[in-house]
């Protein structure tokens, strides 16, 4: 009989049911070609993509993982970037994080700094073993709060050459301290980790998990313009999608607890290779990025504004999204 503590195999891949049909939030390319693929993570979790490669492509290309918005699926922000950068000659996948869209692992719609980190490093370890690209060239790119787990997997996974955080979150700062720091309090914090934990005790009394609701609909008269903003694109056909969270009804409840006491952007100072930091002149978020920005070190770093785009201008809008200056700046660190 096997010692189960003895067992050094990785884990076994789960087969995921995946849709065949384009049921993407923006048109297909006739410039690439795509295909699903799945990979697992260190934590067990099979993690669903979609791969796009440049049409007629010969030699090893660079690669790029991409994940995001916070609460979002592939067939959103994160495809169109995936799309776009393979155009520009790329191999890129878009990924569901775990526990999220076609991606595995229970219980559902469950986010944590550390795997969602780790998120993108299984992300490497795929590419790094396909056969079509250069292994010394992967790069990542991260969207809303995937843009701080890129940088934190940044700052932790040294083969990764070059990363992009664009329209970025710091999920654990805005979870701790609220929007601009406004509840960095001791109080603030007990009072939101008291509400969380009186849920655990009712989701395990019920067997089930409540959830947070998405992004508010209807939406009220008196929203803030960052809620608009975020209406306009998750409620709306212009980027709704069934499998997406914020779309519909959103992570569970208790799920931000991890977020609380977790410290993602302490090494950041650390990160040796290049680093891309991308924002909107008017988002209401363009303070994550711009202290992110603060700690990294070195010449190969970059803080790019884009004028006159709010934050979720840079999830889909592509005459603000800088492609060709994210496609450079890849080419340019992944040598």
């Amino acid at each position: 009989m096997n010692n189960p503590n003895t067992d050094k195999s990785l884990a076994t891949i789960e087969q995921l049911q995946l849709t065949q049909d384009w049921d993407k939030t923006f048109p297909k390319s006739e410039k690439v070609d795509h295909h699903k693929v799945t990979f697992v993570n260190r934590y067990g979790v099979t993690l669903a993509a979609d791969m796009y490669k440049p049409k007629n492509a010969e030699g090893k290309l660079p690669a790029i993982a991409i994940s995001g918005p916070f609460g979002a699926v592939k067939e959103q922000s994160s495809g169109l970037y995936a799309q776009q950068l393979a155009e520009r000659g790329f191999l890129t996948i878009a990924f569901d994080p775990s526990f999220t869209g076609e991606s595995g692992g229970m219980p559902r719609r469950v986010a944590s700094p550390d795997i969602n980190t780790e998120d993108f490093s299984a992300a490497v370890d795929f590419l790094s073993g396909q056969p079509d690209l250069d292994a010394d060239r992967i790069g990542i790119l991260g969207i809303c709060g995937f843009g701080g787990f890129a940088i934190s997997a940044a700052a932790n996974d040294t083969r990764i050459k070059a990363t992009v955080a664009s329209t970025m979150y710091d999920m654990c700062r805005v979870t701790a301290n609220g929007y601009n720091d406004a509840d960095d309090n001791a109080d603030a914090r007990y009072k939101a980790k008291e509400a969380m934990n009186a849920q655990r005790t009712e989701d395990y009394r019920t067997g089930s998990y409540r959830r947070t609701g998405g992004v508010v609909d209807p939406l009220p008269d008196d929203a803030p313009q960052f809620v608009k903003e975020y209406y306009a694109y998750y409620k709306t056909p212009r980027g709704y999608h069934v499998r997406s969270g914020n779309s519909t009804d959103g992570w569970n409840v208790s799920s931000a607890l991890p977020f609380i006491n977790f410290t993602l952007l302490d090494r950041a100072g650390e990160i040796r290779n290049a680093v891309m930091v991308v924002h909107g002149e008017n988002a209401h978020s363009r303070y994550f990025g711009e202290d992110a920005f603060k700690k990294l070190r070195g010449d190969n770093k970059q803080l790019l504004i884009v004028a006159d785009a709010n934050h979720c201008d840079l999830y889909d809008n592509l005459e603000k999204i800088p492609f060709d200056q994210i496609a450079e700046f890849f080419t340019t660190q992944m040598k």
